[in-house]
């Protein structure tokens, strides 16, 4: 089996990369976008003819959510027309695409019209379980408007697709909330963290690990392609993660916590992003780990 991963050098294309070794049976193929540029179409071309891929994880990606703001047309490019590329060449291919989606999909407060989050009671309002596949998407800035536009295009040419949706990914690999936390412990006694968004913390080699199970569990008779959310489980604020990045640590530091009002930013975060995980647990007979205990597996091999 071959497997072709782009964006190698990100957070889950090193993830992945770190758990290969378990993997002996397989062939991996990774390539940086200075190797595989999935904007240029012969490129994606070439590779895919040299290689073969049966499956083919797409890790590229354009994250900059703030910079996205000024910068749309090179987030569409990255964001949306790579997929479409990679999707019409795994149709030639007959190779199967795992793309990488996220919770900036959907809005801070409103989806379709419908309110998902109590700002009082820090819950949502349609499902106490959080965000499900089935919801509709409705992205407020630039870059969850190129992810949709990336999943849509997805859709929109053939069915052999895996669409895993996450979100707040971190690892002890490159830049991340994570790594930014500690490093600022290091240069200042107190800090301000935003603590009016909810989500949870997903460490990329777990999520690594899923997408690894979903092509080893691939059945040819009933395959069962389409959208799932991933995360780890349980819910929090960005404070609540610092918080508990410093217990963790043993680091004393003076936390305060504050509203988004108080932290703008170019581009809107969702209020509420926890995702539901049924589909995906289900499907595919998986345990999650609450995000506390996979941030303390990350943070013991810093």
């Amino acid at each position: 089996m071959v497997i072709l991963v782009t964006g190698a050098n990100g957070q889950l294309g090193q993830a992945i990369q770190s758990i290969s070794k378990n993997y002996s049976e397989i062939d991996f193929v990774f390539c940086s976008s200075s190797e595989l540029d999935i904007t240029n179409f012969e490129n994606c071309q070439l590779v895919f003819d040299k290689y073969k891929p049966n499956f083919c994880i797409n890790a590229a990606a354009y994250t900059a959510v703030d910079k996205a703001e000024s910068e749309p047309a090179k987030a569409f490019d990255i964001n949306a027309n790579g997929p479409e590329n990679l999707a019409t060449i795994c149709k030639q291919y007959n190779t199967i695409l795992l793309h990488i989606s996220t919770d900036f999909v959907f809005d801070a407060y409103f989806s379709d019209g419908i309110a998902y989050y109590d700002r009082e009671l820090r819950l949502p309002l349609k499902s106490r379980l959080g965000l499900q596949e089935t919801d509709v998407p409705f992205p407020s800035g630039v870059y969850g408007l190129t992810k949709l536009q990336g999943e849509q295009a997805i859709q929109s040419i053939f069915d052999r697709y895996f669409i895993i949706r996450t979100s707040w990914v971190y690892s002890q690999f490159g830049n991340n909330f994570m790594k930014t936390m500690l490093r600022l412990a290091s240069e200042r006694d107190s800090l301000n963290v935003v603590d009016d968004q909810i989500g949870t913390p997903t460490n990329a080699v777990d999520l690594a690990e899923v997408v690894m199970k979903i092509i080893l569990s691939n059945n040819v008779e009933n395959p069962h392609f389409g959208i799932y959310n991933f995360s780890n489980e349980g819910q929090c604020s960005w404070y609540d993660f610092a918080n508990e990045i410093f217990h963790q640590k043993g680091i004393k530091i003076d936390l305060k916590p504050i509203p988004t009002s108080a932290y703008p930013t170019p581009a809107k975060r969702p209020a509420y992003s926890v995702l539901d995980k049924t589909k995906i647990k289900s499907t595919f007979d998986i345990k999650i780990n609450d995000w506390q205990t996979s941030l303390r597996v990350c943070l013991n091999l810093l």
